[in-house]
């Protein structure tokens, strides 16, 4: 207390970018602290880089095998992250009352869904990063512009926040448990991850090629193993399930 009978520092709410600064670093390291999540986020899509690009098990037509499936890995790394980890995460602290809790902190509701989306941003940088080295040591020759491949896993990264947010806030948590997990496991086979889409059946390929995994692996594909400038077929793709994820998270997530 100072001498003229005033608290110092002033108590008071600290400045809104600090807050959401804050919580996004907690956030962050009670993800990459979690086993599990750690498994989903990383460990997995590292493993399928690994045995799929060593091993001859799918054909993955003309050209090297990580060439296609090092965009399709990066993907599933970002859906993994965006939509199945964020969604489980927060299903189950919905549950348990945290985000009733913070939702009465200084912390607008708004700024805590800001933090979340840092922290899955940070995460992913991380996956990025390994994902390029260990592609890199198996081969890799990456093509295209650098900015395309950035526009993708941004609005990847929204369209999957906004899907991911929108189980959680709707569903109990262990249906989001179960439901993230089931969708991540046919996305994997059915999203043009690891199976390339012309496998499928010619229906089957139409309706799958709107899928926003499909958008993003195929998008990442055409840039850095094809060379395409900017795929915008994919970008609108993408954009169109962001928009349409976020609004209906905003819309129909429920706190308690």
């Amino acid at each position: 207390m100072s001498a003229l009978g005033t608290y110092s520092p002033r108590p008071g709410a600290a400045p809104l970018p600090r807050m959401i600064a804050a919580q996004a670093a907690l956030e962050t390291k009670m993800l990459l602290r979690n086993g599990e999540q750690l498994l989903l986020t990383v460990v997995i899509p590292a493993l399928l880089l690994v045995l799929f690009g060593t091993v001859d098990i799918v054909d993955t037509g003309a050209g090297e095998a990580v060439d296609f499936l090092t965009p399709g890995i990066l993907a599933l790394a970002v859906m993994s992250t965006a939509f199945t980890g964020q969604a489980i995460a927060t299903g189950f602290e919905r549950r348990y009352g945290v985000l009733k809790r913070l939702g009465t902190s200084p912390l607008p509701r708004w700024a805590l869904m800001t933090a979340k989306t840092v922290s899955v941003l940070v995460t992913e940088v991380l996956q990025v990063i390994l994902l390029t080295v260990i592609a890199f040591a198996l081969g890799w020759d990456p093509q295209g512009n650098p900015l395309a491949v950035l526009l993708l896993l941004v609005l990847g990264t929204a369209a999957f926040s906004g899907l991911g947010l929108l189980m959680a806030g709707t569903l109990k948590a262990e249906a989001t448990l179960a439901a993230a997990n089931l969708v991540f496991l046919l996305l994997l086979v059915g999203g043009g991850v690891i199976v390339p889409l012309d496998r499928f059946p010619s229906g089957a390929q139409d309706v799958l090629g709107l899928l926003p995994i499909s958008a993003l692996s195929d998008g990442l594909r055409d840039v850095l193993q094809h060379g395409a400038a900017m795929p915008w077929g994919d970008l609108g793709i993408l954009a169109v399930w962001a928009v349409a994820g976020l609004a209906a998270a905003g819309r129909f997530f429920r706190w308690e």
